[in-house]
């Protein structure tokens, strides 16, 4: 079992930027992917962005391709998420998660809010 702790989240005016942490401890050797969800209403919650821990290349839904990044530290067992170009459509809570043995584990979320 992994556990997962968020932080970065905060206020931030339009087309600011943020960058979420996501640093996982426990049982990490199994773990597959790491990535980040957000709240949506009406789609309880949607995927944003994944990479895999060992290589291969990211993923990205695409609303956000072009202005979220997202990246790892293997030695920090930690996930980021660099949000750029940040609008009020992104004001919501994000969660990150982890696929370990193929159970999901999620964090247990940090809120974004964007002003105007």
């Amino acid at each position: 079992q992994v556990h997962l702790v968020e932080s970065g989240g905060g206020l931030v005016q339009a087309g600011g930027s943020l960058r979420l942490s996501c640093a996982a401890s426990g049982r990490t050797f199994d773990t597959s992917v790491m990535g980040w969800f957000r709240r949506t209403p009406g789609k309880g919650r949607e995927f944003v962005a994944g990479i895999p821990w060992s290589g291969g290349t990211a993923s990205y839904t695409d609303s956000v391709k072009g202005r979220f990044t997202i990246f790892r530290d293997n030695a920090l067992n930690t996930v980021y998420l660099q949000m750029n170009s940040l609008n009020s459509e992104d004001t919501t809570a994000y969660y990150c998660y982890t696929d370990v043995l193929g159970v999901r584990c999620w964090g247990q979320g940090t809120q974004v809010t964007i002003s105007s």
